[in-house]
């Protein structure tokens, strides 16, 4: 039944893989303890002295790696049993002492640990001095763990060493009756081995009745009486041997001169109120044999075990006795001690049945030490010790323990800083007359909870409601205004990209009444960027404050405000919801068809014109534009030639030796674009800042032309679009002091087709893309007048003069005549003037 704790390696719980005490491999006598010394009547033979020799020396080695271990990992529990166990073969018992009291102040011990420990320092001094000592021990093993083995141990112990106990002292036959008494509700209702302890119990007083003169026969009787009391107490309750329990009660009334048949099992002559409990003491063992049988198979496993033993506490928890369900809970935990579920379970069982302060006190030390990683557990400890009314200086001890504890989550180092406050606020609150405290213990508590937790909890749920909670307190019990603004500054400062921080803040100073101060909150935050909607909905917080608070110049005024941020905010959705919508890079782009009129704008050849569009004299107004290309033509020529032989002129020497440079054209098909870099960023600061994206393949950093100086714009290639994604996904990051901005570089976007004006180069190309320039060209040969772009930038030639956006002659609506090319004259060429145009629609 005492079995190891099960807790696994580099925690602070202890491996399930040795058993090395339940399986009785370490020796228990005190020569053992010995081992590693000579012996007198050893061998003189030199073999077997090397031999000696050489396992002492390999034993030396193996504590001296262990020491290494426990050292470096003070967690962990299976090198600590491996070390006792290779130092109970040695002499050095101070060492030996030393790595169990280690052991022990990390983890509770076995109840066979201890039995090893106990009888181990009892071995090596017979002396009554060392019995005080010795209990300590035993107070300590039950302290960790209640077994019946150790019990009995204990008792036994006093019985043989303890002065006043086999003098037949008053003092210490009140003091053996007092832990009899003690261990009869921890492991009396043993159903399989609580006899045991009944049976001492028994052999104790019986000695003790031996020992009263003959003559003293009132203290005879009184005896007789108590003795009689044990065998009945027994007797009502559900063991294994009940029936000899029943016999060895007969045959000692009989000694009294009672009249019993012992063989029998009549009950006709015993009392009835003894009958009674006896009969129900065994129907009460025959409900439970099932489920003992179920709880002693060696065959389940571990979990089918635990299992058995969850279906026995249900069934005792129907029967409504506590004694039995705390009994069976002590069974459970004995052999499932580091079982959190089942601490839960056990001490949630006490806080609402049992109101006896120690015992609930005992089962939460137990419970902590057992599973010091649940937070829940210490949590618990606390409201039972305030429950119990314990004193603050053992709140504020239990408190300081539960902290160096490691826990799973930070939520339940916060659920413990708030339980401790809580505590601290109701007994400031009280007027019970326990303690007065004062409210800097409140406030150093909160403090010292939000300068550990928000490290690890930034801009989270739970630290705000801390905060929440510390401003509360500042307000109620501290009455104090400008702490309460601390604690929210304070917060601001390190989680301002909380909404719900800012709307905490400002419910606060609206609930004062302090409208100015509220406004004042709102100007501050209004622009900055939340999560979600939260930038909308801090926008639109402030204009239904404005309305229900403010006047109407306080509205016009958070209109005025917020109007252009509603806006910004709207255009970077819409843009959002662009970039959400545009195909991916891999998909084939498809060229649309153009539509008849499409065609129409964009042919380049004047014979693919309709016939409707088609000028009146084709022929004159040919021979004109080509005439006047031709000038224009020879001028242009006339002109590049002069300026390259002044060119040739001034430096012939450099334009020999120098060649054609290539402009380096980027398609920016995988780049990214980043915005508000560090003005003294440079290429490596920018590759140190995506190190952990990677796949980044060229930096481009762009510079002011005439100052050379950086522009706070780059360019950053990367080798695919999951390299890319990610880069884009440190949007808004910090990165030497500014938060830089991150987007896809779309250059296609805002490029602008070369026709016969000049438009801005592709970025990073340094003079243009060649061959939109060749296209231009080519272009410029067909229109060498010049070309003007209409809303879909398409290419339309202008008939005779330059009349770029000058309306062309439109005739009304069903006008059908159609002259000859003689019949025109110059005012039908003419072109007409805006009002002229607009009177032509005008016509009816």
């Amino acid at each position: 039944m005492d079995n190891n704790p099960q807790f696994p390696q580099e925690e602070t719980t202890p491996s399930s893989s040795d058993r090395m005490e339940e399986d009785g491999e370490l020796p228990h006598s005190a020569e053992n303890l010995g081992a590693g010394g000579a012996d007198s009547s050893s061998s003189d033979d030199s073999g077997h002295s090397d031999s000696e020799s050489e396992d002492e020396a390999e034993l030396n080695l193996q504590i001296e790696t262990l020491e290494s271990e426990v050292a470096a990992n003070p967690y962990n529990y299976d090198a600590y049993v491996q070390y006792i166990k290779l130092l109970r073969k040695t002499a050095d018992l101070e060492k030996l002492r030393q790595a169990r009291e280690t052991m022990s102040a990390i983890f509770p011990l076995s109840p066979s640990m201890w039995q090893d420990w106990t009888k181990d320092e009892a071995s090596l001094s017979s002396s009554a001095d060392a019995v005080p000592e010795i209990e300590k021990l035993y107070e300590r093993g039950l302290s960790d763990y209640q077994s019946v083995s150790l019990w009995c141990d204990y008792l036994n112990f006093l019985q043989e060493s303890d002065p006043s106990v086999t003098g037949c002292s008053l003092d210490g036959i009140s003091k053996m009756r007092n832990l009899f008494e003690r261990a009869i509700p921890a492991v009396g209702f043993h159903v399989t081995e609580g006899h045991k302890i009944w049976e001492a119990y028994r052999d104790f007083e019986q000695a003790i009745f031996l020992t009263i003169d003959e003559t003293s026969i009132t203290e005879k009787e009184k005896q007789m009486q108590r003795i009689r009391s044990i065998f009945q107490r027994q007797l009502s309750v559900p063991l294994a041997n009940l029936s000899s329990t029943l016999s060895a009660y007969k045959a000692w009334e009989v000694e009294q001169g009672v009249d019993l048949d012992v063989e029998s099992d009549d009950l006709s002559k015993i009392s009835p109120q003894v009958a009674a409990a006896y009969k129900k003491a065994s129907n009460m063992y025959n409900d439970r044999t099932h489920l003992e049988e179920q709880v002693s198979r060696k065959d389940l496993s571990e979990a089918d075990k635990f299992q058995q033993y969850l279906n026995y506490i249900k069934f005792e928890q129907t029967c409504g006795d506590p004694a039995r369900v705390q009994a069976i809970y002590e069974r459970a935990v004995t052999e499932f001690p580091i079982s959190s579920d089942l601490w839960i379970d056990y001490t949630r069982y006490l806080d609402k049945t049992l109101k006896v302060g120690k015992v609930i006190k005992d089962v939460y030390s137990r419970a902590t030490r057992s599973c010091s990683w649940t937070g829940e557990l210490w949590a618990r400890y606390l409201l039972a010790l305030e429950r119990g009314s314990s004193s603050e200086k053992d709140i504020s001890a239990v408190f300081e323990r539960s902290l160096q504890c490691t826990f799973s989550s930070f939520e339940e180092y916060l659920d413990l800083y708030l339980t401790r406050v809580d505590g601290l606020r109701r007994r400031m609150s009280s007027s019970s007359g326990l303690e007065a405290l004062d409210f800097s213990l409140i406030k150093e508590t909160c403090q010292q909870a939000s300068d550990y937790l928000t490290q690890h909890m930034q801009n989270t749920d739970g630290l705000l409601r801390l905060h929440v909670y510390w401003s509360n307190l500042e307000l109620n019990l501290g009455k104090d205004l400008a702490g309460a603004r601390g604690v929210w500054e304070s917060f601001l400062k390190r989680s301002g990209s909380m909404l719900a921080a800012w709307q905490g803040y400002i419910d606060m100073e609206v609930r004062l009444g302090h409208i100015k101060e509220a406004r004042s909150i709102y100007r501050r935050c209004y622009t900055r960027k939340f999560d979600g909607t939260g930038s909308e909905d801090i926008c639109h917080g402030w204009l239904h404050f404005e309305r229900e608070h403010g006047t109407l110049d306080d509205c016009d005024h958070a209109v005025q405000k917020v109007a252009p941020r509603l806006e910004e905010l709207r255009l970077l959705k819409l843009q959002q919801e662009s970039k959400s919508l545009k195909p991916p890079e891999n998909l084939k782009k498809h060229k649309p068809q153009k539509s008849v009129r499409e065609k129409r704008k964009a042919g380049p050849n004047v014979d693919e014109q309709s016939p409707a569009k088609r000028p009146k004299n084709k022929g004159q107004k040919m021979k004109e534009t080509e005439f006047e290309a031709q000038n224009v033509a020879e001028l242009n020529r006339d002109k590049m030639k002069a300026r390259s032989e002044t060119a040739a002129d001034s430096n012939k020497e450099d334009l020999k030796s120098a060649k054609p440079v290539k402009p380096k054209v980027y398609t920016d098909e995988c780049t990214a674009f980043i915005s508000n870099l560090n003005l003294k960023a440079h290429e490596e600061d920018i590759r140190r800042f995506f190190s952990d994206v990677g796949g980044v393949v060229s930096v481009r950093i762009l510079h002011h032309k005439d100052t050379k100086k950086s522009r706070g714009l780059a360019y950053v290639d990367f080798a695919d679009d999951e390299h890319l994604n990610a880069a884009i996904a440190k949007n808004r990051n910090m990165h030497m002091g500014k938060k830089v901005s991150i987007a896809r570089s779309n250059p296609k976007k805002g490029r602008k087709e070369f026709t016969g004006r000049s438009g801005p180069p592709e970025h990073g190309s340094g003079s243009g893309n060649s061959k939109d320039m060749s296209e231009t060209s080519e272009k410029s040969k067909a229109f060498p007048t010049g070309g003007a772009v209409d809303k879909q930038g398409d290419n339309i030639p202008l008939r005779g003069k330059n009349t770029f956006a000058v309306p062309r002659n439109v005739k009304p609506l069903g006008f059908m005549t159609v002259k000859s090319n003689a019949d025109e004259t110059e005012e039908d060429m003419k072109p007409k003037s805006n009002d002229e145009f607009r009177n032509m629609f005008l016509k009816k």
